[in-house]
C-alpha cells in the first residue's frame, strides 16, 4: 500500500453554532474517497494486533483491505462475520483504547481511523438498501432465551442464531435497544441506525419480544419451563447511583437515566411528543463519563440559559471520550473541574435552587488508579441551578436475581460468571454485560455476549450429543 501518511483523515463534524440548535448527529462520517485513502494508511501486519483489541475479534485488517481496494460490500460483509452493530460501534466504541491502541502504525504516527472505516463500510450499505447475506448453520432444533436487548443482548442472540439456534429475546421496554434506544442521544446514535441493525438481528431469525419484565412477568424458571434450554441474562446495570448528600429528594433533581431515558426512549426532545422534561434556566450536571456529557449536551440542546459539569477530579482523570469532552466544550458546557457537591438547597416550593460545592485537590492515587479528590478546607461556594442531573453511574437492579433462586451474586448484587464462559450458578443460564462487570462499554458488552454465546452453543450440543 505504499508509505503511509503519518496523520489520520479526519472526520468533519457539524458546528457547533448549528449542531447544539437541533439533535441532529453530530459526526458527519468519512466520504468514499477520504475512507479510501485512510484505509489505504493500514500496514497489513501479519500479527494483526488490532484484531486481538478487539473485543468481538473483527478481521480487521481484513475489512480494512477491502475498503482499500473499493469492494465495500466485502468490507461489511467481513464485519458482519464478528459484529452484528457495526454502525453502532463506528459511532460509540472507545476504539482510541482498544484497537486503535494497539495499531502498530500509531507507534510512530496517528494509528489507522479504523471505528471511522467501520461506521462508513455500515453507512455505505444502509445507502444501498441492502443487506449483507450472512451464513447460518442449518437449525440445530434447539431454543434459548436472551433476556435483554441491549448490545449484548443482541450480539449473543446474532450469535446463536447464526449457529442454527432459535433464539427469542425478551425485552422490559416497549422499545427493543437496551442503552442503544434509552442512554445515548440522538445526536450521536441516531435511533433510525438502531433500528437497522436491530432488522438484522431480526433477519437472522431472532424474535424479539418487548415488554416483557422477566423477574416481574416471568421469571428464569418460567422460561425453562417453556422449552427454553439455555439462557442468557444480559440486562445491564440501570439502577441510578445517587451522591447521598442532603438535598436529592428535592424537585428537579435527576439522575441521569431517567433525564436520558425520557429525551431518548420517550422522545421528549420532539415538540411531537408530549413527554414531561425539564427544559431551560440554569443546568447542574455531575459526573465526569460519557453518561455526564451526553447529560450535560442534551440539556443544552432542550434551551438551558447555562449547563456546568461538577466533576471532583481534574479533566485528566476523567472517564469520558476525548472527543465527547471536546464536543461538549464547543458546545458551551462550562466545566467545574475539582468540585464536589456537598448539598442541594431548595426552596420553599422544595425544588433545588442551589448546589452546595467544596474545591478539591488531588492526593494520591485510589483503587482506580487516578488520584483521590481530597477536599479544601473553608472553599465551600454555591452554583445556581434549576436542574440538577446525576450522572456518577449505575448499579446491579435485583429484580431479576431476586426473583431467581440459586443464581449466585457477589456483595454488589452482580452476577457472578465463570470468566473464560460466563456461566452462572444456574445450569444452562450465561450473564454478560453491565450485570456481571458493573458499568462498561458498549463493545464489552458485546465481547462477552459473543463469549456466551459460544459457550451456549457447546452447552446445547453437548445435549444433543448425550440424549
Amino acid at each position: 500500500m505504499g508509505k503511509a501518511r503519518p496523520d489520520r483523515h479526519r472526520m468533519p463534524h457539524r458546528p457547533a453554532e448549528e449542531r447544539v440548535k437541533n439533535f441532529d448527529e453530530v459526526a458527519l462520517g468519512y466520504d468514499e474517497e477520504t475512507a479510501v485513502c485512510e484505509a489505504s494508511r493500514c500496514l497489513a501486519c501479519k500479527k494483526k494486533p488490532c484484531v486481538a483489541g478487539c473485543p468481538v475479534e473483527i478481521d480487521i485488517p481484513g475489512f480494512v483491505k477491502q475498503i482499500a481496494d473499493r469492494d465495500i460490500a466485502a468490507a461489511i460483509r467481513i464485519i458482519k462475520e464478528s459484529n452484528c452493530l457495526p454502525a453502532v460501534c463506528g459511532r460509540v466504541c472507545p476504539q482510541e483504547s482498544q484497537c486503535e491502541d494497539v495499531c502498530v502504525l500509531g507507534k510512530k504516527c496517528e494509528p489507522v481511523a479504523i471505528g471511522r472505516l467501520e461506521r462508513f463500510a455500515a453507512d455505505w450499505e444502509a445507502k444501498q438498501g441492502a443487506v449483507a447475506d450472512i451464513e447460518r448453520a442449518a437449525p440445530t432444533g434447539h431454543r434459548a432465551a436472551v433476556i435483554g436487548s441491549g448490545p449484548g443482548g443482541l450480539t449473543a442472540a446474532a450469535e446463536l442464531a447464526r449457529r442454527g439456534h432459535s433464539v427469542t429475546i425478551l425485552e422490559a421496554f416497549h422499545k427493543a435497544g437496551g442503552v442503544l434506544a434509552y442512554g445515548i442521544p440522538e445526536f450521536r446514535l441516531p435511533k433510525a441506525i438502531v433500528e437497522r441493525e436491530l432488522d438484522f438481528v431480526r433477519q437472522l431469525g431472532v424474535e424479539i419480544r418487548t415488554n416483557v419484565v422477566v423477574g416481574r412477568t416471568l421469571t428464569i424458571d418460567d422460561l425453562f419451563d417453556r422449552g427454553h434450554e439455555a439462557i442468557f441474562i444480559g440486562v445491564g446495570a440501570g439502577l441510578p447511583t445517587f451522591l447521598g448528600v442532603p438535598g436529592e429528594n428535592l424537585l428537579g433533581v435527576y439522575s441521569a437515566n431517567e433525564y436520558l431515558t425520557r429525551s431518548n426512549l420517550m422522545k421528549a426532545y420532539l415538540d411531537t411528543h408530549d413527554t414531561p422534561i425539564a427544559r431551560g434556566g440554569r443546568v447542574v450536571v455531575i459526573g465526569g463519563g460519557n453518561v455526564a456529557m451526553d447529560a450535560a449536551r442534551t440539556a443544552v440542546r432542550l434551551g438551558a440559559d447555562e449547563v456546568r459539569l461538577v466533576y471532583r477530579r481534574s479533566r485528566t482523570e476523567m472517564p469520558a471520550r476525548v472527543e465527547e469532552v471536546g464536543h461538549a466544550e464547543e458546545e458551551g458546557v462550562v466545566f467545574e473541574l475539582l468540585t464536589n457537591p456537598v448539598r442541594f438547597i431548595g426552596n420553599d416550593g422544595h425544588r433545588v435552587r442551589t448546589v452546595e460545592c467544596l474545591r478539591m485537590e488531588l492526593g494520591e492515587p485510589d483503587d482506580s488508579g487516578r488520584r483521590r479528590p481530597v477536599p479544601i478546607e473553608g472553599s465551600e461556594f454555591t452554583i445556581e441551578a434549576g436542574t440538577v442531573i446525576v450522572a456518577v453511574g449505575n448499579r446491579a437492579n435485583p429484580l431479576l436475581t431476586g426473583a431467581t433462586p440459586g443464581l449466585d451474586t457477589n456483595k454488589y448484587g452482580y452476577i457472578s460468571v465463570d470468566p473464560e464462559t460466563g456461566g452462572t450458578s444456574r445450569e444452562g443460564v450465561y450473564a454478560g454485560g453491565d450485570i456481571v462487570t458493573g458499568a462498561a462499554t458498549v463493545i464489552l458488552a458485546m465481547g462477552a455476549g459473543l463469549r456466551c454465546a459460544r459457550a451456549m452453543h457447546d452447552y446445547l450440543m453437548a445435549k444433543s450429543s448425550s440424549a
